[in-house]
């Protein structure tokens, strides 16, 4: 009986903390004994996170702390989410697949990095991580996705929102970031539109070491110049029911960098220039019925993505690199859904794609790779509701056929048929406390990044850089069960075996070190992740007390603990495990001004992969000030990121000697404004974005939330 008390006074502290605000505002009169209810409005507060079954949803329109800055600063910040150098992007251990409202960017490694620090965090509305993506999304997903929503809510008629932010870091130099973006929409008997379009500059700085034993083999120092321009359009056109959507995007950036280098046996002077020019055009047409739980979506997507990468000696005045690349995407793919009169509530979904990719590198203007990659799919999903019991059930069949040639030699051909099955199980014990269990089979095909045999990033006589044009496909069998209570409290454990693992290590050459990409035979990832708010009033008015208040969790202090541990298994390798911390503390101080304190850190000794980490792989403080002026239109936000500047990665390189450290302007001091400019027109009214394809189940309802 203590033990079932102790947990039930756990559960209500938490439904304290996570209850959401509904305020109710009425104007009445008395008529004799009775009361006459005239006007009645609710006002619903959006969640910092919400769970569901299969994914995990931040909100970062209203969280300062992470919309301060750039959009890769913020992702750091999500906890049980990393990127780095060594491990990519990874998400509670899985590796993520980057989707921008809704559609695969297809961009990766060193140019998605890119990517992500040239968008303002401020533009950013949401940002969703699906954990176990069902039938419906691609197996070639892999372990999970990251989608990435961009577009602001409109209003019916014109409305406008300005973002815009600085920042400056300060080591042996004073270096300036500063970004500006503007969202546009409105609406006619005709037609709706929205456009978002922004700029960002930036300065930076960093500096790496690769070291054999008692031997500098390379030290580089890195001064950056990047300027990085994105425009992104919407029209959306009802007829009746049925709707067409247009999404086009254009992304372009123009990065420079100084390198200067020393080694064994030489010293460089260097100046890199990349650039790209990123198309994305989405075409969706989207059939509704009179039973507003029968949908059918038809979509084409199209983009394109041109890359160029030259290195130039200022000592010799002579070209070191020249190396280009371009990629075509094609897309298209049909979705049905509708509800059955099956258990208590069922649906089942069906849906076909077809996909081609075509990309080509060359190096001083000779074509070494020329690679092709066709996808046909079909799958079906079943969900279903039994009293306190939810399931889905799905399947999907993709074939893939692979072919091209480098410079010397035909590619390894691959062309298979698969099949990928999902299921998932939830039990709910009471509203927002449940607890499920999932398994998904999914594949992950070798990106054009880890593809590419042209050198991408810097290289000196005595490190290079280079893809692998022969990769194999990556197998996945995901498991995990989770438990959830209130949004905010979860404990889950997974583990992920992964066969013909892609992965990029270091190894010995005769010059000195190369950074590689392989196929790893086997490989098993074990998870175990926990997060629990603990609202400070808990402390200095007790439970009984707490439970009588009524208030809003987004104007309490509170802190927020996750941990979580992942361990790579890789056989005749000795690993262990590393811990990841993050702890968010929350303080609302007088005149409504909210303090935000974010600490993250990692333990050492650990391995990912073959790295095995010698000091964290992230130990930093971000201390964010943030306040709503002008009936709220205004947000401003004051933010100092990494200010005892210990964000250092240090890791030892398993079966060398190699070691190899990175250190940037992680310490950075900047300022974050968004200005909701109020529309004087009585009459406007809040509509969806139109910048996304998310579906609602209403038949009346617009596109977005």
């Amino acid at each position: 009986m203590k033990i079932r008390f102790t947990f039930l006074a756990f559960i209500l502290s938490l439904n304290v903390f996570c209850q959401e605000e509904t305020t109710v505002k009425k104007d009445s009169t008395a008529v004799m004994e009775t009361e006459q209810l005239k006007e009645v409005i609710v006002e619903k507060k959006k969640k910092a996170v919400e769970r569901r079954a299969d994914r995990t949803i931040f909100d970062f329109s209203e969280q300062a702390y992470l919309n301060s800055g750039s959009l890769m600063e913020g992702l750091k910040k999500l906890p049980g989410l990393i990127v780095s150098d060594v491990a990519g992007m990874l998400y509670q251990g899985k590796q993520l697949q980057v989707f921008m409202d809704g559609r695969p960017l297809n961009i990766y490694s060193n140019e998605l990095n890119a990517y992500l620090e040239g968008m303002p965090a401020s533009a950013i509305e949401k940002v969703e991580v699906i954990t176990n993506p069902g039938a419906e999304f691609p197996a070639t997903s892999g372990g999970a996705i990251i989608n990435i929503i961009t577009s602001k809510k409109a209003q019916k008629y014109l409305s406008a929102t300005y973002s815009g932010g600085y920042s400056f870091t300060n080591y042996d130099d004073t270096r300036h970031r500063f970004n500006n973006s503007m969202t546009l929409s409105a609406a006619n008997k005709l037609f709706s539109w929205q456009v978002q379009a922004g700029q960002s500059y930036g300065e930076s700085f960093s500096r790496s070491n690769f070291q054999d034993a008692d031997v500098v083999l390379s030290n580089n120092f890195s001064d950056r110049y990047n300027h990085f321009y994105y425009l992104k359009t919407g029209l959306k056109f009802d007829f009746k029911k049925d709707r067409l959507l247009v999404n086009y995007d254009i992304t372009t950036s123009d990065n420079n960098a100084y390198i200067t280098a020393f080694g064994e046996g030489f010293a460089t002077d260097d100046k890199s220039m990349t650039g790209s020019l990123y198309h994305d055009l989405m075409l969706t047409y989207q059939k509704r019925f009179d039973d507003p739980f029968r949908k059918l979506d038809i979509r084409f997507n199209f983009n394109d993505n041109s890359n160029g990468n030259d290195l130039n000696s200022r000592l010799t005045e002579n070209p070191v690199l020249n190396n280009n690349s371009n990629q075509n995407f094609y897309q298209l793919r049909a979705d049905y859904s509708q509800e059955i009169p099956f258990l208590d509530k069922s649906k089942i979904s069906a849906g076909t794609l077809a996909d081609l990719l075509d990309f080509e590198t060359e190096s001083f203007d000779v074509i070494n790779l020329d690679y092709t990659r066709s996808t046909l799919a079909a799958y079906t999903e079943f969900q279903a509701n039994y009293k306190k019991f939810e399931f889905i059930l799905g399947g999907r069949l993709e074939s893939y056929d692979i072919e091209g040639n480098t410079d010397t030699d035909e590619l390894l051909p691959f062309s298979q048929v698969r099949f990928f099955p999902n299921a998932t199980a939830q039990y709910n014990f009471m509203p927002q406390v449940n607890i499920n269990a999932n398994y998904n089979k999914k594949i992950r095909l070798p990106d054009t990044a880890a593809l590419n045999p042209n050198n991408t990033s810097y290289q000196n006589p005595n490190v290079t850089f280079f893809g692998n044009p022969n990769l194999q496909p990556t197998i996945y069998h995901n498991f995990e069960v989770q438990l959830n209570a209130f949004e905010y409290f979860f404990i889950n454990y997974s583990v992920t075996d992964a066969q013909n693992q892609i992965i990029s290590r270091i190894i010995n050459t005769p010059d000195g070190a190369a950074s590689v990409s392989e196929n790893l035979d086997k490989l098993t990832i074990r998870n175990f992740n926990f997060g629990i708010p603990l609202p400070y009033m808990l402390f200095t008015k007790g439970l009984a007390e707490t439970l009588k208040m009524d208030f809003n969790p987004d104007e309490i202090n509170f802190l927020y603990i996750y941990a979580g541990n992942q361990k790579h298994i890789i056989p005749s390798v000795d690993t262990k495990s590393v811990w990841n911390f993050n702890l968010t503390s929350q303080l609302v101080l007088p005149k409504k001004i909210k303090f935000t304190a974010n600490y993250t850190a990692s333990n050492t000794g650990g391995n990912y992969y073959y790295y095995n980490v010698r000091k964290p792989l992230y130990q930093q403080v971000d201390l964010t000030f943030s306040r709503k002026f002008l009936s709220d239109n205004l947000s401003v936000s004051v933010y100092a990121n990494d200010i005892f500047n210990t964000n250092h990665q240090y890791f030892g390189i398993t079966d060398t000697n190699l070691l190899y450290d990175n250190k940037y302007d992680s310490r950075r001091i900047g300022i974050s404004l968004n200005y909701k400019i109020p529309s004087k027109n009585k009459l406007a009214k809040e509509e969806g974005n139109i910048l996304t394809n998310e579906k609602k189940q209403q038949d009346n309802d617009l596109i977005g939330n």
